[in-house]
């Protein structure tokens, strides 16, 4: 299923994903226009192989409307799709011998590199800052720097993230705060940390 990306008018998740489940193509369409660009920008977090990746994004929308009556109508649409789109990436490197060497989602290593943006950097000591802060998040464990990214980028809470990485609430939890720990060990600046994480994933 090979799907055109249009403009497309905003309706709120909750909306479009109850008019997905009854069966309704255009809310199906909405949501694939809404979400496609964030997907492949996650997706490529784990694969340098962008048509692979679209194709797992095609593939996911496809079970989506082929198991539409079966979804959950309480579902937090981003994270269902975030997971969704983790999951069949995973389970096409375990088959794909192009891929690296991954056996289970656990093991998916989170390429993505995160950099403050310019117009935040008001001074030169802000900027050696988040130089260093900048460094320090790309050098974290790829699962803590993933988390860090669903938290604070796509905004999803723990229990969402727990759900992506098939844990518990209290593994995702301390997932986050091992991060944040990481992150401030070798902090020293008067400048807040979490402002500066936040802006970096903003």
């Amino acid at each position: 299923m090979k799907l055109k990306i249009t403009h497309t008018t905003t309706i709120d998740d909750t909306t479009l994903w109850q008019q997905l489940i009854a069966g309704d193509e255009k809310a199906f369409s909405s949501l694939f226009k809404k979400y496609y660009e964030q997907l492949v920008r996650y997706g490529n977090s784990f694969s340098p192989f962008t048509e692979k990746v679209q194709d797992c994004i095609q593939d996911v929308f496809a079970d989506l409307w082929l198991y539409k009556h079966s979804l959950n109508e309480h579902a937090n649409v981003k994270a269902y799709l975030l997971s969704s789109v983790r999951n069949r990436i995973a389970r096409l490197q375990e088959r794909d011998h192009i891929f690296s060497k991954t056996k289970s989602t656990d093991s998916l290593e989170f390429l993505f590199d995160f950099s403050i943006e310019h117009q935040l950097i008001i001074d030169e000591h802000t900027k050696d800052r988040t130089t260093q802060l900048n460094k320090h998040i790309n050098q974290l464990p790829s699962r803590q720097k993933e988390a860090l990214y669903l938290r604070y980028h796509q905004g999803l809470t723990v229990n969402q993230i727990a759900d992506t990485f098939k844990m518990n609430y209290q593994s995702a939890n301390n997932l986050l705060h091992r991060a944040l720990l990481n992150l401030r060990k070798d902090w020293n600046s008067p400048y807040p940390l979490l402002s500066l994480v936040l802006a970096m994933f903003s």
